[in-house]
């Protein structure tokens, strides 16, 4: 069998063609109604960028109002609207969305040798689900809020007189349909449209990332879909679901939202594990270590987040034998998360590691992850999690994981693959101080208040004793920095799409599919029918292929 079969443009004649909003082929109304995979994944992208800066607001105002002990930004209960909005925005919007949506969209297809994914009308509704479930948000935030935390734990829920819970929980309910069928989309596309030699064991570890997530998106998401219907209805109907007056249980909210939102972690951190393999191996010149144990890894993290979910509980009454079991499960759920960052860190064992902005990045959120996840082992002890669970170190604990991991490996990913996104360069030099100013910003956040929540500050508080005051200011000074690191992406992003260097098809020198075809790439994606005969991560084909085109053309 030959080498991998692709038509590539000639680089000299190529050129980076550019959106005019008036032409039929490439105005307003050919994006808004197009199929084409790579153009969802950009709209994908300026929404979720648009509403990750309306949760960045929001963070900026709770940073503002815990500068000082007393509530004087605002009053109480508009503080719990303003973080229940927050947190609201960036889990539903931003953070579940993020990388299947926007880097998946656009490479899956690319990865596996498919000229799109295999139901590209639904992966369209898909995104104008998300729009419709953003714009019920907007409308909520505009319209008074909700102050039951994004939690929405019952009663509040079901029997404040806030009749806006109805609004977000329709939000959450449309837009996890849109996550349902993007993870339906990737699930068919995987297992039918796979390019000859192709194999289970030749993909891409973004894309069995990315798999093992949309499992998850399609098995846990119509959970949470249930419990926001019988929220709906006893708010509504005052049928006894979750009130113990007329029948219902309280805690069975707990076990249907925390049954999808443990494993949601996973929808949100999977994919971006996706990136750091894709980028480590780029940057260090080496197949990834132990390809198949990250490859399962992934597979047993999906698995197993589906019977972690009651650690969330331990304070709610659920028994000692409980507790026990689900303490034991929550540390087994660490193994396979542990395997990808011991072969990672193998991976770059001896490896010729060059540091450009994406494994900058990549290196943030080994850091991050790591402390995240070691830290979520005392929260899985039910003896300590009793102590800090409503405390500030569940802040923490969560933003290193969700935010200092997940927002790390996004960018890291945005940074890799936008050369071929966009067909430009961005200046490296500004775009590695962001990575380093994000990673500075970052620990100076959310690292004093594992501390605050050790000495028992409790979250979810406008107001706070005075001795905790010197620990958040650091906490929002550090929020300054940190906004600066995440404002100088969109600024120079941006301005990359016009002024950026040309970047070539491939920049990075790296082997998967979509390093080997034009920049940005065809409609079609390939002129030809790709033939895969090499492993993934197998830089030794590409010194090859360097080889006999410098012999072709001499």
């Amino acid at each position: 069998m030959s080498s991998t079969i692709v038509s590539l443009p000639d680089q000299s004649t190529a050129r980076i063609p550019k959106i005019n909003f008036i032409t039929k082929e490439n105005g307003l109304l050919s994006w808004l109604l197009t199929s084409d995979h790579k153009r969802i994944a950009i709209l994908y992208l300026i929404s979720i960028t648009f509403f990750f800066t309306i949760g960045g607001a929001l963070a900026g105002v709770i940073r503002l109002e815990l500068l000082t002990p007393q509530s004087d930004l605002m009053a109480a209960d508009t503080y719990n609207k303003v973080f229940t909005m927050h947190g609201v925005v960036m889990i539903f919007l931003f953070l579940v969305p993020s990388v299947p949506a926007t880097l998946g969209n656009f490479l899956i297809p690319l990865m596996i040798g498919a000229k799109d994914l295999a139901l590209p009308k639904i992966n369209l509704l898909s995104w104008y689900l998300y729009i419709a479930g953003g714009i019920l948000v907007l409308y909520t935030m505009i319209s008074g809020g909700v102050d039951t935390g994004w939690t929405f734990t019952t009663p509040l829920s079901t029997h404040y007189v806030n009749t806006n819970v109805l609004t977000t929980g329709m939000a959450i309910f449309i837009a996890g349909f849109s996550s349902i069928f993007t993870g339906l989309n990737f699930i068919v596309t995987i297992h039918k449209m796979r390019a000859p030699g192709m194999t289970w064991f030749r993909l891409p570890l973004f894309v069995w990332s990315n798999y093992a997530a949309s499992i998850l998106m399609v098995l846990g998401t119509p959970v949470l879909a249930i419990a926001l219907v019988l929220v709906a209805l006893e708010r509504t109907v005052g049928i006894g679901v979750f009130d113990p007056t007329k029948g219902g249980d309280p805690l069975l909210f707990q076990h249907l939202f925390w049954f999808y939102s443990h494993p949601a972690v996973y929808i949100m951190i999977l994919p971006g594990m996706g990136v750091i393999s894709e980028v480590i191996s780029a940057f260090s010149r080496k197949r990834v270590f132990g390809y198949t144990a990250v490859a399962f890894s992934s597979v047993a993290i999906a698995v197993f987040g589906f019977f972690v979910w009651e650690h969330h509980m331990f304070i709610m009454g659920v028994s000692s034998y409980s507790m026990l079991v689900f303490s034991l499960l929550t540390m087994l759920v660490a193994v396979p998360s542990a395997i990808k960052i011991f072969n990672w860190t193998f991976t770059l064992y001896k490896g010729s590691i060059t540091f450009e902005t994406p494994m900058l990045y990549a290196f943030g959120f080994m850091g991050l992850f790591t402390i995240g996840g070691l830290t979520g082992v005392f929260l899985g002890t039910s003896g300590t999690d009793i102590h800090l669970t409503e405390t500030y170190f569940i802040v923490a604990h969560f933003h290193f994981v969700m935010v200092g991991g997940m927002l790390m490996a996004y960018l890291a990913g945005i940074h890799f693959w936008w050369p071929k996104i966009t067909g430009r360069m961005y200046p490296e030099k500004i775009s590695q101080l962001a990575a380093v100013v994000t990673f500075i910003g970052f620990n100076f956040t959310f690292f004093p208040q594992f501390i605050l929540g050790t000495l028992g500050m409790p979250r979810r508080y406008a107001a706070y004793p005075p001795e905790f005051q010197i620990l958040n200011v650091f906490s929002t000074a550090g929020a300054t920095i940190l906004g600066v690191g995440y404002l100088l992406p969109i600024l120079y992003l941006t301005w990359s799409l016009k002024y950026g260097e040309i970047a070539g098809n491939n920049p990075w020198q790296a082997t998967g599919l979509e390093w080997q075809i034009q920049s940005p790439p065809l409609t079609e994606n390939f002129l030809e029918v790709p033939v895969m005969d090499h492993d993934a991560y197998d830089y030794e084909w590409l010194e090859r292929q360097k080889e006999k085109e410098v012999a072709s053309a001499g």
